[in-house]
């Protein structure tokens, strides 16, 4: 009887036993877990502001490719802006050059012309009595075609006589006292002058009165 006692006992402090190692073994794990799940937690925590900030600095890396970009095709605009403003000013500068090469090459022409039309007028004065000789009246006709075409090409015959004189048309290569002439009044004229559209071929030669 008395070891049937001491076998229970003994059964009963062995159960205890694993009882509290069961319970320690219990606690144990739950203490790991509960370190496992605050590492877990701190390294999310890590984690996140590196999760945040990617995006911001892909989103500033395209903002700084975008602000490059924009820069370059400013630059570009502009380089295409004063290309085309030199291209303006060079067609322009080169159709004036052209003109006034024209222009003067008119002069060149008309100038060396003008000679042959006063021959015409000097022999059609001295013809002035003989208005009805054939020959007479051929030249005329001749020398006023001659005078048409000039006219219709721009050139015309500066005003002399009766005007006040100019030094920008007029040559004043006599002065003479006259009471019935105003003052710096042209009273004869020696020589035509001609006009090439605005510009000036031959200036008139003339007497002035003072």
């Amino acid at each position: 009887m008395a070891d049937e006692t001491r076998n229970t006992e003994e059964i009963t402090e062995e159960k205890q036993a694993a009882e509290e190692v069961t319970e320690e073994a219990a606690k144990e794990t739950a203490e790991n877990s509960e370190d496992t799940a605050a590492e877990e937690t701190a390294d999310t925590a890590q984690e996140e502001p590196d999760a945040q900030e990617k995006p911001k600095k892909l989103f500033g890396k395209k903002k700084e490719k975008k602000d490059k970009k924009d820069e370059k095709i400013e630059e570009l605009t502009d380089q295409i802006k004063r290309q085309m403003a030199e291209f303006d000013n060079y067609r322009k500068r080169t159709e004036k050059e052209k003109a006034s090469m024209y222009v003067i090459g008119a002069k060149d022409i008309v100038e060396k012309m003008l000679p042959i039309v006063d021959n015409f007028e000097r022999g059609l004065a001295a013809a002035a009595d003989k208005a009805d000789d054939p020959f007479v009246d051929g030249m005329n006709k001749v020398y006023k075609q001659l005078m048409t075409t000039l006219e219709e090409l721009g050139v015309s015959q500066i005003e002399a006589v009766g005007k006040e004189f100019d030094p920008n048309f007029h040559n004043a290569v006599m002065h003479v006292e006259d009471e019935k002439a105003g003052d710096n009044i042209i009273v004869e004229e020696f020589q035509k002058g001609y006009l090439y559209k605005d510009f000036v071929v031959r200036h008139s030669m003339v007497k002035v009165a003072n």
